[in-house]
């Protein structure tokens, strides 16, 4: 199954979420984290997803990134259905087709940046291992790491982590980078200096989803997604002043 043409703008979606719910069960309460959403993310584009701490926009990329299942609706990833597949296939298809930048970094504290890098490669069953060595060494190089190849995170300023962070998650050619507040846990220098590795990344042809509560760095991106009691409130492209309704 491929990925479908949109004919009206003649792009090609690479998510799309149909009617996605999320219930959350607990002593016999129900929480509905997310109602109803319906959302398509195209190839190459730079989407950020913002809204108040609370309002589900941290369960829509946990769904996103196949790190959890809709409790109903239709997901579909790189011509996946990725609705209601089983744990040995979810994950497989998270490892090949989705990069992680988490706002602690996630790093490994025993493992050096260039085994950082690869541990996430070395699961993949379509990549040898020459294969996996070629792909950290072109991310150590287009991220400026090659001589922190053998150093451990606790070597590394916290802007140095991110960066291996994102070094990591494109090393593989991801269909899709999911960065979850990337710049939470950094100083407005080193936050800087991830948001224009980001753009440098959409730049060069990545699909980019970005969760953030910062409006200047939402705004960064193409298109913004508004997220308010687990329902997509506004959905606009940044050039416009004018909001989709949705």
């Amino acid at each position: 199954m491929s990925t479908r043409q949109d004919v009206t703008n003649n792009k090609t979606a690479l998510v799309e979420l149909k009617d996605l719910n999320k219930v959350f069960f607990t002593d016999e309460v129900e929480t509905n984290a997310l109602n109803n959403i319906n959302l398509t993310i195209y190839k190459g584009e730079y989407l950020s997803i913002t809204g108040p701490s609370g309002c589900g926009k941290s369960t829509l990329l946990s769904l996103l990134g196949l790190l959890d299942t809709p409790t109903s609706g239709l997901y579909q990833l790189a011509g996946h259905n990725a609705s209601n597949i089983d744990p040995d296939e979810r994950a497989r298809i998270r490892n090949k087709e989705i990069g992680f930048v988490f706002q602690s970094f996630n790093l490994i504290s025993d493992l050096t940046v260039a085994e950082n890098i690869e541990l996430p490669l070395s699961y993949r069953t379509d990549l040898n291992k020459n294969q996996c060595k070629d792909m950290v060494l072109s991310s150590l190089e287009k991220f400026d790491l090659t001589h922190r190849a053998n150093h451990y995170p606790s070597q590394l300023s916290g802007g140095q982590q991110q960066r291996v962070a994102v070094a990591r998650a494109i090393a593989g050619k991801p269909a899709i980078i999911l960065a979850d507040e990337p710049t939470g846990n950094l100083d407005s220098k080193n936050a800087q200096s991830v948001m224009a590795l980001l753009d440098e990344l959409h730049q060069d042809g990545a699909t980019i989803c970005m969760v953030t509560h910062d409006p200047a760095s939402a705004e960064r991106a193409q298109r913004v997604i508004e997220v308010f009691d687990g329902k997509i409130v506004s959905d606009y492209e940044v050039t416009s002043t004018q909001a989709i309704a949705v």
